[in-house]
């Protein structure tokens, strides 16, 4: 799975991408496909990439045009309520005073900010409208997402309050690279007050402290650590925050959601409580518009900083560890997303599985294959991506792929026949799995039917030595 981190620029075909369910398209500032099964709308199309500038100008015009034509209210952080809107939290005692020390010192250089996050479609009608307003690039906060959804949602169908405070954890993951643990931590549902237009209004509250922090590490320190539990399934220490120091130091996130007038809003925080956020409507949304695209300035920024992977040195590989290791994670994420499938929840990845240690995995495999096949990048690529849905295929179709001695020699034959082609056991099911991949085949069920009947050969044949 290709993992991105920050704003993605893709040319003149950038699209708005899809979300919140079926039918419905979503535009999100970073331009990724958020979950499985959506479709990207193009906007227009040209015979040579678009300038960056030109793709800010454009998205621009296209929110301009979406948002005045919004049928109802939409809502965000008053900023000219007393303190701005967003009332930092005391971390001793969960209050709205200001810093001081290096809490004052932080502030001074915080990344203050509105800006427009995402607004989703649903059967042609713009359905939701979602801004962020106050520091996103601390993970201390004060951080607020204010989504608005338009009369008549279905209430039953919106994301769990536990989604939508993992959803502002992976905003932090991908702005920042910051993992707080995958979720849920300590959790706890109180009743508490969220002003709006000056009215306070009673909201219930899902409260979420992740168990374990982030780890403040340089880039050249999480890519050791990286390739050390990539390839060695060793998780490094160095660098950790002690676990009560840390907790102790940063505060929960939270959502909450509550009816004003026929909308329902969704609030998400981050180092602000609920008492200090005080919404109103918006009536001109172009400095959200405008923070949106400084936004998106900032953080291609971060991201140019940050060699690519393939131009990064990584210490050697041995054998066929590299391929053992993503075939590992990609099965295991597999197995897991259909998990979340069933249970009708988002297909949300672990944040571990998306990050610098997926990459490296990835690199790390791509490599030694080219090495050890003699095969150019484009053609290893080719070859792993073809080993790992083969793998991951296989996992979701039959029992026995999984945690069974013949599952394990299963693995080590489509490794080995990827690497060395080799005459394994296992070959005509090899060979029917490239059909079937290759998409060359009539009979698309027909051919999945063929490739699933020679592994069970395969397995009857290996029961009888």
């Amino acid at each position: 799975m290709v993992r991105q981190v920050g704003p993605t620029y893709r040319g003149a075909d950038a699209a708005p991408v899809c979300r919140a369910g079926p039918g419905a398209v979503a535009t999100g500032f970073d331009g990724r496909v958020k979950h499985a099964g959506v479709r990207q709308m193009k906007r227009q199309s040209a015979s040579r990439p678009q300038e960056p500038e030109d793709f800010h100008t454009d998205q621009e015009e296209y929110s301009r045009q979406v948002l005045a034509d919004a049928d109802f209210p939409v809502y965000g952080v008053d900023r000219a309520s007393r303190g701005g809107g967003v009332h930092r939290a005391d971390p001793a005692r969960g209050g709205g005073n200001a810093p001081s020390g290096r809490g004052a010192e932080a502030a001074e250089s915080c990344q203050d900010s509105d800006a427009l996050a995402e607004y989703g479609f649903c059967g042609g009608r713009l359905r939701w409208v979602e801004v962020r307003s106050g520091d996103w690039s601390s993970v201390e906060g004060p951080y607020v997402t204010v989504r608005t959804y338009r009369p008549g949602v279905d209430v039953a169908l919106l994301p769990e309050l536990e989604d939508v405070v993992e959803d502002e954890r992976d905003r932090l993951f991908e702005q920042l690279g910051i993992d707080e643990g995958d979720g849920p931590g300590s959790v706890r549902a109180v009743r508490e007050w969220i002003t709006v237009e000056g009215e306070p209004r009673a909201v219930q509250i899902h409260e979420d402290r992740a168990r374990q922090e982030d780890r403040h590490r340089s880039p050249e320190r999480r890519l050791a650590d990286a390739v050390s539990e990539a390839v060695l399934g060793v998780e490094s220490d160095a660098g950790a925050v002690p676990r009560g120091e840390e907790e102790g130091r940063r505060g929960p996130v939270w959502a909450g959601r509550l009816r004003v007038g026929g909308v329902t809003v969704t609030v998400t925080g981050r180092g602000v409580p609920p008492g200090g956020i005080e919404l109103k409507r918006i009536d001109d949304f172009e400095r959200y518009v405008l923070g949106r695209t400084e936004l998106m300035r900032k953080l291609a920024a971060r991201q140019a900083d940050l060699a690519a992977l393939e131009e990064r040195e990584l210490p050697p590989v041995a054998g066929l560890e590299a391929h053992r290791a993503v075939v590992e994670h990609a099965v295991r994420e597999s197995l897991a997303i259909a998990a979340r499938i069933r249970e009708d929840r988002p297909p949300r990845v672990p944040r571990r599985a998306r990050g610098e240690a997926a990459a490296v995995r990835w690199e790390a495999a791509l490599r030694q294959q080219m090495r050890l096949a003699s095969e150019t990048r484009e053609e290893a690529a080719e070859a792993v991506t073809t080993m790992v849905n083969h793998l991951t295929r296989l996992a979701q179709q039959a029992d026995w792929a999984v945690g069974t001695p013949e599952g394990r020699a299963a693995v080590e034959e489509v490794i080995r026949y990827t690497v060395f082609a080799s005459e394994v056991p296992s070959l005509p099911a090899q060979r029917a799995w490239e059909q079937l991949w290759s998409g060359l085949v009539r009979n698309a069920s027909g051919a999945e039917e063929a490739w699933l009947t020679a592994w069970e050969r395969w397995r009857v044949e290996r029961s009888r030595h």
